[in-house]
């Protein structure tokens, strides 16, 4: 009688599901923005900025987790006397990694929204300010160096807004296509 409950008892605990070994993460960054449209609209005296900052948050498990990204790039399309510009990135990203302890490197990707502002001054010939939100998609990988509680993330992305989408006759998406990378650098808090 014993062994027979012992050896349920057992059974059992080897049997139940394992706890997740995921931990939360948060990962303030900068970044800086090149290719695509990431550069100066064609207007005299624009001076480029490619500078950008933001924070990720999330889970990660032994392979697979999950971030979710805010971004903000002022000036993204340069500055002048005559605008200001920006875009800011809303992204839930799926992350795949390698369960290496020091190194990790992982690959990320998914959908959220994009939205871009271009503010004219009082002395621009540009009549209104526009304002485009659009959905896009980001893809990219890099880096995790540190320990089991604090490291340095390294990250190489590229983002795109999609192409028009209709859903139940209504377009979704008919704004102002945009493309470009962004390389950030950061610190990696697991908790």
């Amino acid at each position: 009688m014993k062994r027979t409950l012992l050896s349920l008892f057992v059974a059992a605990a080897l049997l139940a599901p394992m706890p997740a070994a995921a931990q939360g993460f948060v990962n303030p960054f900068l970044g800086w923005n090149f290719g695509g449209d990431a550069t100066c609209l064609q207007i005299a005296g624009c001076e480029e900025n490619t500078k950008g900052w933001g924070v990720a948050f999330g889970a990660l498990g032994p392979v697979f987790g999950f971030e979710e990204e805010f971004a903000y790039s002022k000036n993204f399309f340069g500055s002048a006397p005559t605008y200001n510009s920006d875009v800011f990135t809303l992204m839930s990203n799926v992350i795949i990694s390698a369960p290496i302890p020091v190194v990790r490197p992982y690959a990320a990707g998914g959908v959220g929204v994009i939205k871009s502002h271009i503010e004219p001054s009082l002395t621009s010939l540009l009549s209104l300010a526009s304002s485009n939100n659009n959905f896009g998609w980001d893809l990219g990988g890099g880096l995790i160096i540190g320990s089991k509680r604090f490291g340095v993330r390294g990250d190489l992305r590229y983002f795109h807004t999609f192409q028009d989408i209709k859903f139940a006759g209504i377009t979704l998406a008919d704004n102002e296509k945009l493309n470009w990378g962004r390389g950030s650098i950061g610190l990696f808090f697991k908790f």
